[in-house]
């Protein structure tokens, strides 16, 4: 990857196109789960291409760039958010379609919807993604020590609602 970021760097198009497609699925991943829906996910992704190609050249250290995307990506995806409830939209969260192919795993995606965002996002990068907490902790700004506090209170509540639905189905 560090050769392609090299590449990149030097405005090779094919480069680029190749390093962005490398990182598509966990870039889809992320904003899938900050955004909820598809079609504003598409749209956090593409500014964050865009501004990747053009910020390129501020990328200190090559092997950092799939944290360095992952951060542009969250900040496009919280603008997003911002700007929806700018324009005073619901809060309600909708309801994901069932052909969704963000996750493998049903039941997994199903207990991360049920955390609160700050959770769910930390969760999601760190088991899913496999960031570490220093990283999710560049990524998110924010201290290390509140990523690993959310990934503590984060698998409390899974493992609460977890412990919840066993007992409804006993």
């Amino acid at each position: 990857m560090k050769n392609l970021v090299k590449k990149a760097r030097k405005k090779d198009p094919d480069a680029f196109t190749e390093l962005i497609q490398s990182q598509m699925q966990n870039l889809y991943k992320t904003a899938r789960a900050i955004l909820y829906n598809d079609e504003d996910a598409a749209d956090a992704i593409s500014e964050t291409i865009l501004c990747c190609w053009e910020k390129l050249d501020q990328l200190r250290e090559d092997q950092y760039f799939r944290t360095w995307i992952t951060r542009i990506l969250v900040n496009k995806c919280r603008d997003l958010l911002r700007k929806k409830e700018a324009l005073n939209w619901t809060n309600e969260i909708p309801e994901i379609p069932e052909n969704d192919s963000g996750f493998i795993n049903a039941e997994w995606k199903e207990a991360l919807n049920g955390l609160d965002e700050k959770y769910r996002l930390v969760l999601m990068l760190y088991y899913i993604e496999g960031f570490k907490t220093s990283e999710i902790s560049q990524i998110l700004e924010m201290p290390e020590s509140t990523v690993r506090t959310r990934l503590a209170r984060g698998r409390d509540q899974l493992s609460d609602t977890y412990r919840e639905e066993r007992r409804k189905t006993v």
